[in-house]
């Protein structure tokens, strides 16, 4: 079955903007003359609906320019575009030169969609290789219990004021980002967590935002396909704490990465770490891990404290926590105030983050979404620390990403585990048996005594796995997660990973 991709969220009662009141707002030059009222921007005739202004930019391959008809034939009521774009539109329509309308777009959209300075949510942005979901996630269920309306948007999910929607990206397209901030507006939410990706900052598509806090959790080797080196990958994380994206910024100090951010940063920072001899303005501790929840403790420079749990396994996930609760007292909530709203615990569900799918007879399985070498590292202590018995991993590599981290993740997948399950994931247009032949000879590499074993379809090698574990010992399956399909040859077929495992367990005859 092929999965459908979930639409655009916008307002449902935009207010129209003047296309002429835009053209004087930045300084345009019309090609076409003409007035119109914009209810919403696209770049994309695929998500283009009545009333639109049409973003007309240069492509790779072609001009956006030339979809300009199929455009007004969809409802476009204005056109922006480059001199060039502009001499291939023949539509009587009005239409505007803004030359490398890209750079522009996240404006254009904030003004089409009223997010301007004083008429904001409180925005929180947080960055990092691992470990940005889950803060995200952790932030806006503390802004909850603080008594927030809250809006939430990550690789898994969106939230609007209690209504949850699956994602379309990590972080959307600036047009994207724009119609679901009106729509949170729409809907009295007061304060919004962003996961931030690397790529949204390099293509633009947090322009037009100014967050309030951000925050910066760690930097492990990821993306190098699209970024080539780590300098690179780093530099585009650290373009979030530049003074025109945020006022204040959090740094976790747990990789060298957090200090060498403190020093390039263009705004004032706090620092938070869980090592004892790095100096910090916040630390944390944990103080219990089991199966059902991890304790932990948050000390300020000031020494204030405070002590909660949140409901999953993990130090890793403590130290986001931490994270989370210095971003909000940078935001200005009172230390004291936050130690109130979550003394009982942390009220959050975050889908497929070390999740616990299993019941209470037979194995632990974990579905986690972790898909770096240092992801694994960091879960596999985390279900090392709740397991008496065996740890099975289970993994597969993406296909058509950054190939040069297989090597390394399956390393430490055999070096943190007792027996080791390697299948498929998103193959793309890869070879799935040459993916899992990387990881197979690297995993006999790191550890030749080790038992591996190699199981494709992945439907196959949970239940393999499954059939290698008894009570008292866990299972981790990194990589699917939350996510709800398989690329395979540019087809996402769904599939849950969730389920997949449930099944296996009952099959197994296990609760």
């Amino acid at each position: 079955m092929k999965e459908s991709i979930p639409p655009i969220l916008r307002p449902e009662h935009a207010a129209p903007v003047q296309f002429s009141v835009m053209v004087r707002h930045f300084s345009l030059e019309q090609a076409h003359g003409g007035e119109a009222s914009l209810t919403g921007i696209s770049m994309n005739t695929a998500d283009l609906r009545a009333g639109d202004l049409f973003v007309a930019m240069p492509g790779l391959k072609t001009h956006g320019a030339n979809f300009a008809e199929k455009a007004v034939e969809l409802g476009a009521v204005a056109i922006v575009t480059d001199a060039a774009g502009a001499e291939l539109i023949s539509a009587d329509l009005p239409i505007a030169i803004l030359e490398n309308p890209r750079q522009h777009l996240g404006a254009l959209a904030a003004f089409v969609y009223g997010n301007t300075e004083g008429n904001m949510p409180l925005l929180f942005g947080t960055t990092g290789t691992n470990g940005k979901t889950s803060t995200t996630y952790l932030l806006e269920a503390m802004l909850r219990q603080l008594g927030r309306v809250t809006g939430l948007t990550s690789t898994a999910e969106r939230h609007i004021a209690g209504e949850v929607i699956v994602s379309r990206l990590t972080t959307p397209e600036s047009t994207e980002m724009h119609a679901l901030i009106a729509r949170m507006r729409e809907k009295l939410v007061s304060a919004v967590a962003i996961e931030v990706s690397a790529q949204a900052m390099t293509q633009k598509r947090v322009d037009g935002l100014h967050f309030d806090v951000v925050g910066f959790t760690n930097l492990s080797h990821d993306h190098l396909d699209d970024y080539g080196n780590m300098e690179n990958y780093f530099g585009a994380k650290a373009l979030l704490f530049k003074k025109e994206h945020a006022s204040r910024g959090v740094v976790c100090l747990d990789t060298t990465y957090g200090q060498r951010l403190v020093e390039r940063s263009e705004i004032p920072v706090v620092t938070i770490t869980h090592l004892d001899d790095v100096d910090a303005d916040y630390h944390v501790e944990v103080l219990k891990q089991t199966p059902a929840f991890t304790e932990f403790k948050v000390r300020s420079r000031s020494g204030q404290t405070l002590t909660s749990r949140i409901p999953i396994i993990g130090a890793h996930m403590a130290y986001n926590a931490g994270l989370a609760i210095a971003m909000l007292v940078e935001a200005g909530f009172a230390f004291t105030e936050i130690a109130e709203a979550i003394s009982g615990g942390v009220d959050v569900y975050m889908p497929g983050r070390t999740e616990l799918v299993s019941g209470n007879r037979g194995p632990n399985v974990f579905v986690d979404f972790g898909h770096s070498p240092d992801a694994f590292l960091n879960t596999l202590a985390a279900v090392r620390s709740v397991t008496s018995g065996k740890v099975i991993m289970l993994f597969g590599a993406d296909g058509d990403r950054d190939a040069t981290k297989r090597p390394d993740m399956a390393r430490v997948s055999a070096e943190g585990c007792d027996l080791l399950v390697i299948t498929d994931h998103h193959p793309r247009f890869e070879d799935p048996a040459s993916i899992r032949a990387t990881l197979v000879a690297a995993a006999r590499e790191a550890r030749p005594e080790l038992e591996i074993h190699e199981v494709s379809p992945p439907e196959a090698a949970i239940r393999v796995a499954v059939g290698l574990a008894g009570e008292g010992d866990s299972i981790l399956w990194a990589g699917p997660g939350h996510q709800d399909y398989r690329d395979i040859r540019g087809v996402r077929t769904v599939y849950s990973a969730r389920q997949e495992a449930r099944d296996a367990l009952r099959e197994a005859g296990w609760s």
